[in-house]
């Protein structure tokens, strides 16, 4: 594999990648420590006591570093008294102080807190969206502005001892790269880069990195990108990962683990921090729920190393398929659900898959989150199923049960010969069992569709390796993604299979996703949970996205209180995308990548844009759900629930 392409030790052998140890306060990040669980508290920084309350309800969550915002002097100089206070109480849980905007609240926070976590995008900058023409001279001339403004704060963490944080978000970059560099993975990546060289300069190297952003095909890409710039200039900094905006509820948790769990299965990653519209107290179980995957994970069965991979793995390239009905090609991903195990179908049994019956009208309502074909196994469909829906049966059964159906089979079965559908044919292979024979077939097949499997612990990079070795033959064969869990609690499915097939849609590969989850939840979490991975991963959209901020000191209004609104107002508008941030801090530069935001200003005070272009300032809260539905009506995107 080209080193112009490497950001991880192996694509196939689990490693973490060795970064230098930095201390915060009594933990140390990377080097050979744990990877670390954190979140930020939501309170206002200058209410000492409800900031350590919600502190000590983090901490005994299991929360390993508090991050609280200071954006201005004087939360800055009250960080000393809620220091004090979780001290007095015998909680001696690092302290990260969450700066934007304000260098002189930076410089004093580093004198107190144990980290301090600044933002190249506006730590010397104001955002004002314009286009700026530099020559090479005139940006030298920029970076040297920002050196001066960073040398003090160096210099302070330096005398006390204080780590630094220079998390890059996408929602901030500066007018200054975004006329360099533009909207991309590679600004966010030069954004930190500048200023960890001003620091490096210094001989400063007590420094975390982080790339976050509401997309997660942007968070993974620029995490890598930022890993392999970093090992071309000989640096070993520690990442902190996260995906910003996540949202709530089972959007928000599976939104997070595509995004920090691709980069974890790939050994990338030191400390973690997920961002839910929910209290703090409540990321810290779903971070630890992904990091604990990680404990034992290098004692996986081995994979053949990848010399030579089509993948590209910073930037999206889908892999090119055949179309197979609506398989592959330009089609969007399929959903296939499992019914194999059940003891008897009914009509009602297709209700959690998005199909309703009607039998006044005796017809089916079909939902935009409703499968596309279901695998019935051995189990007899003896109704009528709506048009769009495909019934899988084993080939055994479909030879008895043709119409309307499709078999599935072994490749054993399908190499021997047996009888087959002349439309498409479901054919069940694993890493071990691929083989040149089996390709050179397959190549020759327009029907076939590939269902891949795994047994290894490694199971994503398993899969990914089968992937490099059909598009190293030129097998266009389409690929749906099928993994088994058995005995998990919704959340558990929900972060391990976004995990495991967000990892592999995130690079461009598959063309379905096929959950046979035993023991796990019902049938309709499990469709959702399907659908939520192709929606995280920006591969097929069927309902509205949120891009929600999870609330901290700065925010100007109750944040999950508000989401609840807009989501029950908006939910039915398909494949719009809608912010809804705290306050100004990430607000204008996220709105790019949303349709439509809704960003507190000042106290009950809303602002309104159509992308990144301000329509409405200063609503009142009181009236700014309305206005926000009246300006997507007079854009044309509303449609009625």
């Amino acid at each position: 594999m080209s080193l112009l392409n490497t950001y991880c030790d192996s694509l196939t052998r689990y490693n973490r990648l060795q970064t230098r140890e930095v201390k915060v306060g009594n933990i140390g990040i990377g080097g050979g420590n744990p990877i670390r669980v954190q979140s930020m508290t939501t309170t206002d920084t200058m209410d000492t006591q409800a900031t350590v309350e919600q502190s000590i309800r983090m901490i005994e969550a299991g929360c390993e570093i508090v991050r609280i915002t200071a954006p201005s002097k004087k939360e800055a100089e009250n960080l000393a008294n809620i220091k004090a206070a979780l001290r007095e109480k015998g909680y001696n849980t690092p302290l990260v102080a969450d700066i934007h905007f304000t260098p002189n609240a930076a410089e004093i926070a580093a004198t107190i807190v144990d980290k301090v976590r600044i933002n190249p995008g506006n730590y010397a900058d104001k955002k004002k969206f314009e286009e700026i023409e530099y020559t090479d001279e005139s940006y030298q001339a920029e970076l040297e502005r920002i050196k001066e403004r960073l040398i003090p704060l160096i210099t302070i963490c330096k005398e006390h001892g204080t780590a630094m944080r220079i998390g890059t978000n996408h929602g901030s970059l500066s007018d200054r790269i975004m006329s360099r560099y533009g909207d991309s993975a590679i600004g966010m990546v030069e954004s930190a880069l500048e200023f960890l060289r001003i620091c490096r300069e210094q001989d400063y190297h007590q420094i975390v990195l982080s790339m976050k952003s509401s997309n997660t095909q942007v968070v993974v890409q620029a995490y890598r990108l930022l890993v392999n710039k970093m090992q071309a200039e000989g640096m070993d900094y520690p990442l902190h990962l996260g995906v910003t905006e996540a949202g709530e509820g089972e959007d928000g948790r599976i939104k997070s683990a595509v995004g920090i769990g691709t980069l974890l299965e790939d050994g990338l990653g030191d400390t973690v921090r997920v961002s839910l519209t929910e209290e703090p107290e409540f990321e810290i179980p779903v971070a630890q729920e992904l990091v604990k995957r990680y404990t034992d994970r290098a004692k996986h069965d081995e994979i053949s190393e990848i010399e030579k991979s089509l993948i590209t793995p910073f930037e999206y390239n889908r892999r090119p398929t055949k179309e197979v009905l609506n398989v592959g090609g330009k089609n969007v991903p399929i959903v296939m659900a499992d019914f194999c195990l059940k003891e008897k179908i009914t009509p009602a049994s297709f209700f959690a898959l998005g199909y309703n019956y009607s039998v006044p009208l005796d017809k089916w309502n079909i939902a935009d989150a409703a499968c596309d074909y279901v695998f019935v196994g051995d189990k007899v469909i003896d109704f009528e199923v709506p048009g769009t829906l495909g019934i899988i049966y084993n080939h055994k059964t479909w030879l008895d049960h043709k119409e309307k159906s499709y078999p599935f089979l072994d490749i054993k079965k399908y190499m021997s010969g047996v009888e087959l559908s002349d439309k498409l044919n479901v054919v069940y292979v694993t890493l071990p069992e691929l083989n040149n024979d089996l390709i050179a077939k397959l190549k020759s097949d327009d029907t076939v569709v590939l269902m891949i499997d795994t047994y290894n612990s490694h199971g994503m990079a398993e899969q990914r390796r089968l992937f490099v070795e059909l598009m190293n033959n030129d097998c266009q064969t389409p690929v749906v993604i099928g993994r088994a869990y058995g005995n998990l609690t919704e959340n558990q499915l929900q972060i391990q299979a976004a995990t495991d097939m967000g990892a592999l849609l995130i690079d461009g590969l598959g063309d379905g996703v096929f959950i046979a989850a035993e023991n796990c939840g019902g049938d309709q979490m499990i469709n959702h949970t399907a659908f939520g991975i192709l929606q995280a991963t920006r591969t097929r959209i069927s309902k509205t996205e949120y891009i929600s901020c999870p609330s901290c000191g700065r925010t100007l209004f109750d944040l999950q209180e508000t989401t609840a609104k807009i989501r029950a107002v908006t939910a039915h508008l398909k494949g719009l995308k809608i912010g809804i941030m705290g306050c100004i801090v990430n607000g204008p530069g996220e709105m790019a990548d949303a349709d439509y935001g809704y960003v507190g200003t000042g106290v009950g005070k809303i602002t309104l844009y159509k992308e990144k272009e301000v329509v409405q300032r200063n609503i009142p809260e009181t009236e700014a759900v309305e206005s926000l539905i009246g300006l997507i009506k007079e854009h044309g995107d509303w449609v009625d629930a």
